[in-house]
């Protein structure tokens, strides 16, 4: 479990500063033990209780008696005078009333001291009675065996409720930001963690014989002998003097290795012998500051163990490791920065400690993965992208091969992946999380947006964390309020928004305003992303080569893929030149150092003459406000090799000035004082990223050589211009289109979704079934399980429950006559269907094939019936009637570019069918026909053209071309439609200007 050295979960600073750590070496204190005090207490405590349950009851039964009538009263009692008696009597009622509710209140406590519940039952309007027993009872529990400090004592009588709960909050808002220092204050921050750490070395030299002021203190869990158990929520109580402190306590200890080897995961189990280290102010006998002569050796030695992996070591190790090198990690303008987790949220909050919300994109709660890619399906943002940019690319392949359509190349179909790169487009699909990037770009662009209408300047932003789907920013420095629905986190340094309130954002025209966040790992349930782009110098990572290797592939792949981003530069040095396919436009490579300083100068140079001259302090500038017109685009350069000494310092002063010019550089060291480095990270073999001084250890985002062929090997059989003779246009599954070939299941998809050949099933999983076959049929090559579940339900689902589906869809398609089943599993575990489960878009795709590559190239007559089945065939869109929220994973797909094109390719060949036998008019009907389904394609358009001038009536032709071009508005004709109309009517032009 990741664990943050810089601050404590009771919102403390751990830093340096006037009080010191709160967290040091723990110190020796005699333990406190029960005093005379205590059994003063208790007996008094004791006395108290006798008088006000026994005593009170016991005086006005001798001295008042029944005050109640002893008989009905009738209506002439309400007339009768008032007396001495009748008053008395009314206040022995009010009184009896008193005692009874105290009484339920002393009741209420002892059974919650005695069976172990955690927090007592409220009696209703009776909070100071209620707290007056709860004191009491505790104060006689002082004389118990084990309870020597069960809550505070008496002393603390009469201290209000609010006052606990302001101090709570108080306290959970006092976590650190950023903090940037000037480079003399850094000088003397180390120098007093220096003194700090001799001091502790000298502490330890002296066997810790001397008690410091706020060390470390530590309760041990008890068993539970003769009373209830313990609860977080008790020691709590105890300790800290409000229950509602338990989540301190359990953050402090959260995935600390207990001496029974286990582990503290649930605040609401804890086992008798465990350790927990408790918050700074706590108090109570119970308490070891450090064990003395009064603790057994046993629990000396288990207390000792457990404090090596508190907070307090790590900033030990934080100390030391800023003593030996701190200075070399100072940014380019002496600054320094630290990364803070932000806090949870505290809105909602209850009793009860709450269970971890369920990932967005996770589609099993398996920890198997079923030979799919951990690493990207550990990386939703990472494969948003990816997965985003890929079917840009295949899209980009149909319109390119459609446009340059002769012959064998129409009806493009686009390889079918097989091997790694199949695996890596699985788990592309699982891990892929697009609404988060949606909300992450719609989020940043609406904050630029803002603050451009309050002409403010954007403000330096050092990362940003996603947290249970809400966006925290985290700036260099205070930049005031920011602008509504973003409101103030947990300081000044954190702007925070609300999964809810970025909902409301749209898709706004403004510049990406933090081009350069990249994700580097998770911490605690929470995503940083760190940006690059705004580091006061050089990021350096160290650890192994190959291990380096995965995190700057995982960096430059999202940076080059992101959605979240405009314009931008990815500059590769020494690596990465197979990396250009997933974004040409994006990604530069280098071959060595002397090429990076030979362009970096140069454009260094470049953006610092052109920021002074535009008056700008920096890109953010040109991002919002009066100057948004100029947006700086940023250049991030990753140099993945260790650089020379002497080149070294030559970047270290050519990066000096980076954040504020738009460069970022993340360069690769084999050692961690790499010269220049702001930011030093190192990846560990086990793959967390390590960043002592910035408080961060993270498990990173990789991605390993494998994974890295097999994404490039997905980009590269998608070029378009791979293979310029054309690729195959044989569809993945074809079908028997003969009488005999009759299918015993047949979907229509093209249009409203029918099945035919089954019965509709019952019940609320009719409509997840026939999702689940569209997908199915969508993908005869078959379908990873995983892929299937993450389509189903994007918020994750249990595998009993997918399990279950696959078994309903089973039954529901039944099986062959010769009893196979018609939903199988291949070698390698994906779903596919029968070939007697068919569906329209198959036979489209086949009927097509036919007419064009097979029987109809010998047969004219029988092209022309199988082009004109296959045009019948279309009745609309693809699932025209889907239901809204359902079907999102076709927005994965390239089906919708697919069958438009399908569609278009077929209407063309049957008017050109036409065509050859002089019938316009049945021309005319065929590219009609298709245009319904594909009217944006440009080849229907000028075919029809064509055909409407064969009919010979210029009339008609002249109306035609009015209404392409009042289609095309303010666009204008695309170029081949203006040359096609300038041959066949040379005239359309006169009659443009005039409808002009």
């Amino acid at each position: 479990m990741a664990r943050r050295s810089t601050s404590s979960s009771t919102g403390r600073p751990t830093g340096t500063g006037p009080s010191g750590p709160r967290n040091r070496t723990p110190q020796p204190v005699r333990l406190r033990r029960r005093t005379f005090g205590d059994v003063v207490k208790a007996f008094l405590a004791f006395v108290v209780l006798l008088v006000l349950v026994v005593g009170v009851p016991g005086a006005l039964a001798v001295t008042v008696g029944w005050p109640l009538p002893r008989s009905a009263p009738s209506m002439d009692w309400l007339s009768q005078p008032i007396d001495v008696q009748t008053f008395l009597n009314a206040l022995t009622v009010v009184v009896w009333l008193a005692w009874a509710q105290f009484t339920a209140c002393v009741l209420v406590e002892v059974k919650a001291a005695v069976s172990g519940v955690g927090l007592p039952g409220r009696v209703p309007g009776a909070g100071p009675s209620q707290l007056l027993a709860r004191q009491l009872v505790a104060a006689l529990l002082l004389v118990g065996a084990t309870a020597a400090s069960f809550t505070p004592g008496l002393s603390q009588l009469g201290h209000s409720l609010e006052d606990n709960q302001k101090g709570t909050v108080a306290t959970a808002q006092a976590t650190p930001g950023i903090l940037a220092q000037q480079q003399e204050q850094a000088k003397s921050t180390a120098a007093a963690l220096a003194e700090q750490a001799g001091h502790a070395a000298a502490q330890a030299e002296q066997g810790g014989s001397t008690a410091a002021h706020g060390a470390t203190k530590y309760y041990r869990i008890q068993p539970p002998e003769g009373r209830h158990h313990d609860s977080l929520w008790e020691i709590a109580q105890r300790h800290l003097g409000d229950g509602r402190r338990y989540k301190e306590i359990y953050e402090l200890n959260k995935d600390r290795t207990q001496p029974d080897g286990s582990r503290l995961s649930e605040a609401s189990l804890i086992r008798p012998g465990w350790i927990m280290e408790m918050p700074g102010d706590a108090h109570g006998g119970e308490l070891v500051e450090n064990p003395d002569a009064h603790v057994s050796p046993e629990v000396r030695q288990q207390i000792g163990d457990y404090a090596q992996t508190g907070d307090h070591a790590q900033h030990q190790q934080h100390q030391q490791h800023q003593e030996q090198g701190g200075g070399q990690h100072a940014g380019g303008d002496g600054a320094t920065a630290q990364i803070t987790v932000p806090s949870q949220r505290q809105s909602g909050d209850s009793g009860a400690p709450a269970a971890h919300e369920t990932s967005a994109h996770s589609s099993s709660s398996s920890s198997s993965s079923f030979g799919l890619s951990e690493a990207l399906l550990g990386a939703p943002l990472l494969a948003a992208g990816l997965l985003a940019a890929l079917g840009r690319r295949r899209r980009q392949a149909l319109w390119q091969s459609a446009l340059g359509a002769v012959g064998g190349r129409r009806g493009m179909e686009p390889p079918i992946p097989a091997g790694d790169a199949q695996d890596v487009q699985d788990a592309l699909l699982v891990g892929a999380d697009p609404e988060g990037v949606r909300q992450l770009d719609r989020s940043l662009r609406g904050l630029a947006a803002a603050l451009t209408a309050e002409s403010r300047s954007l403000p330096v932003v050092y990362a940003a964390w996603l947290s249970h789907g809400d966006l925290h920013l985290q700036l260099a420095q205070p930049a005031g309020k920011p602008p509504a629905p973003w409101q103030l986190g947990q300081d000044q340094t954190f702007w925070t928004l609300s999964r809810a309130d970025a909902d409301h954002y749209e898709d706004t025209d403004a510049a990406a305003p933090y081009p350069g966040l990249v994700s580097l790992g998770t911490m605690d349930d929470s995503r940083l992303l760190l940006n690059l782009e705004a580091v006061p110098g050089i990021v350096s990572l160290s650890g192994r080569e190959a291990d380096r290797a995965a995190v700057f592939a995982s960096v430059a792949a999202e940076l080059a893929t992101n959605g979240w981003s405009d314009r931008m530069t990815i500059t590769l040095v020494g690596f990465g030149a197979d990396l250009t396919p997933l974004a040409p436009n994006r990604l530069r490579h280098l071959d060595d150092v002397e090429a990076l300083f030979e362009t970096m100068e140069a454009e260094t140079r470049q953006r610092r003459g052109a920021l002074g001259a535009a008056d700008h302090h920096s890109v953010l500038t040109g991002r919002t406000g009066p100057a948004q017109h100029t947006r700086w685009a940023p250049n991030l350069v990753l140099l993945a090799t260790q650089p020379s000494a002497e080149d070294a310092v030559r970047l270290a002063e050519l990066a000096a000035d980076a954040a504020r010019l738009g460069i970022g550089y993340l360069v690769g060291s084999e050692r961690d004082d790499l010269p220049g480095a702001a930011w030093a990270m190192e990846i560990t073999p086990d793959g967390r990223l390590l960043a002592p001084l910035l408080g961060l250890e993270l498990q990173a985002q990789l991605l390993p050589a494998v994974q890295q062929r097999a994404v490039v090997e997905l980009f590269v059989e998608s070029d378009p211009e791979r293979d310029p003779d054309g690729p195959t246009t044989t569809p993945p599954f074809l079908v028997d289109i003969s009488e005999q070939g009759r299918p015993a299941v047949y979907a229509r998809l093209v249009g409203p979704y029918e099945i035919i050949g089954l019965d509709t099933p019952d019940g609320d999983r009719s409509p997840l079934l026939h999702e689940a076959l569209a997908l199915l049929l969508l993908h005869r090559e078959g379908v990873h399980p995983r892929v299937l579940s993450s389509a189903l339900w994007p918020r994750g689902v249990t595998e009993d429950v997918r399990d279950a589906l696959l078994d309903r869809l089973r039954g529901w398609l039944g099986t062959d006559p010769d009893g196979s089943p018609r939903l199988r599993a291949d070698a390698a575990g994906r779903l596919t269907l029968a070939k007697s489960v068919v569906s329209d878009l198959d036979v489209l795709r086949s009927l097509y094939y036919e007419a064009t590559q097979g029987k109809g190239v010998e047969s004219r007559a029988v092209r022309g019936r199988l082009l004109t089945d296959a045009l019948v065939l279309v009745r609309g869109p693809l699932l025209a009637d889907r239901a809204e929220g359902r079907y999102r994973w076709l927005t994965h797909e390239i089906i919708d570019a697919q069958l438009p094109l399908l569609v278009a390719d077929i209407g063309l060949a049957l008017s050109a069918f036409h065509l050859e036998k002089d019938r316009a008019e049945k021309a005319i009907e065929a590219l009609g026909a298709a245009l319904r389904t594909a009217p944006e394609d440009e080849r229907l358009w000028n075919e029809l053209l064509r055909a409407t001038h064969a009919t010979g009536d210029p009339d008609r032709l002249r109306a035609l071309a009015a209404d392409l071009i009042a289609r095309s508005g303010a666009r204008g004709l695309p170029p081949r439609t203006e040359a096609l109309l300038d041959e066949l009517l040379p005239t359309w032009r006169d009659g443009a200007a005039a409808t002009g």
